[in-house]
Parts: structure tokens; C-alpha cells; sequence
């Protein structure tokens, strides 16, 4: 029983690298599943059953960067340590996934490939931002602990993620720029852990807000 849960999960792993390296090499509207599945060595059957769709296995292959980023990562809110280490961990886990050649390579793909598709466009957004609910997760249990002035967790998170890509995402992807060496991974995290903490972290001299109903 383990023998065949194995081979499934090899060839899971074969269909994944090759989504790679296709989509990388050829783009998104080139790259078939039939060429993944000759790539990977298996059938085209094989490949479907394991993604429904080119859509579906695109944003598989970014959630598993993003999942390797923070695989030795607590996310979970900590009432009793300092928020700045806190948020230090996640947007360095971030850092981590936006310096990624390939992160950085298929994020080109997929802006390449929804830049005439609103509907993919919209879907591949709808897929992304679920891997992010962590963060806002994090922000809004800050939050209902007192620690963090904020009406909307969400829009506070992705403020605070917004900082890191203008300096390391963006320019990446549209002008070419080479990541950023780790002594600018650490100033850009700590400028936007400043500036976010300056925003909502509550002190003795600033009470707490209502979270909008």
C-alpha cells in the first residue's frame, strides 16, 4: 500500500520540476500538458489527474515555493514575544520566496499571462492571495490582542508586504534589477517593519480602535 503512495507522489514531483522548466523556457500560453507530461515522462492522463488544469498546476508550482520559504517557519501569532522579531520571521520568509530565480521567473509568466486574460488574471489572484491569509492572520490576532491599531487586517498585511516588493520584487520583474544582496534584504525589512509598527502598534499614549463590524 505505502509501495504505489510513493510512485504517485514521484510522479507528482516529475510533473511539478517539468511544469518548471516549461514554463519558464516557453511561457504560460506556449507550454501545453501534454509537453509537461512528456517532459516528466508520464502520460497526459497522469498529469490531469494530479492538476485539473494549466491554471491549477501554474499556481501549485508557486504555492510550493512560498510553502518551502516557511516550512521551518512558525506563523502563528505569540502573545509573548516582541512583534518586531515576530514580523521579522514572516518578511524574511518572504524575502527568501521573492529572491528565488524561479519565484521570480514565473511570476514573469504569470504577469505575461494574464496581462489579455482578465478571467486568468482574476483566478490566478483569487489562488495567490489565499497562500497570504497567513499573514493576515497573524495581523488580526495582533490586533484582537491589543497589540495592533487596525480596523482591517487585511489591508494592514498587505501594506506591509507592498513595502518589501517595491524594493524587492518589482523592480525585479519589470526593469531587470538583480535581487537584492542580504545587507538590503535587511534594511528593506526592517524599514517596513518601522514604518508598519509606527502605523499600528499601540502604545500607552494611542488607545486601541474598534475593528470595523
Amino acid at each position: 500500500m505505502t509501495a504505489p503512495q510513493r510512485l504517485t507522489d514521484r510522479k507528482r514531483e516529475a510533473i511539478v520540476a517539468a511544469a518548471i522548466t516549461e514554463f519558464r523556457a516557453n511561457g504560460f500560453e506556449v507550454t501545453s500538458m501534454d509537453k509537461i507530461a512528456a517532459t516528466a515522462g508520464v502520460s497526459k492522463r497522469t498529469v490531469y489527474n494530479h492538476f485539473p488544469s494549466k491554471e491549477e498546476l501554474f499556481a501549485e508550482i508557486l504555492h510550493q515555493l512560498w510553502a518551502s520559504s516557511v516550512a521551518q517557519l512558525d506563523l502563528s501569532y505569540a502573545s509573548d514575544r516582541p512583534l518586531r522579531d515576530q514580523l521579522r520571521g514572516l518578511l524574511q520568509a518572504k524575502m527568501q520566496m521573492m529572491s528565488d530565480a524561479n519565484f521570480l521567473d514565473l511570476a514573469r509568466v504569470a504577469i505575461a499571462a494574464t496581462i489579455h486574460s482578465p478571467e486568468r488574471a482574476q483566478d490566478m489572484v483569487n489562488r495567490l492571495s489565499k497562500r497570504e491569509e497567513g499573514f493576515t492572520l497573524w495581523v488580526r490576532a495582533a490586533q484582537e490582542d491589543g497589540r495592533l491599531n487596525c480596523t482591517d487586517p487585511a489591508f494592514a498585511a498587505l501594506q506591509i508586504q507592498s513595502l518589501l516588493k517595491a524594493f524587492a520584487f518589482w523592480p525585479q520583474i519589470t526593469q531587470g534589477q538583480p535581487t537584492l544582496d542580504d545587507a538590503s534584504q535587511a534594511d528593506v525589512i526592517e524599514s517596513a517593519i518601522d514604518l508598519f509598527l509606527a502605523g499600528y502598534e499601540v502604545s500607552a499614549s494611542r488607545p486601541q480602535q474598534k475593528p470595523v463590524a
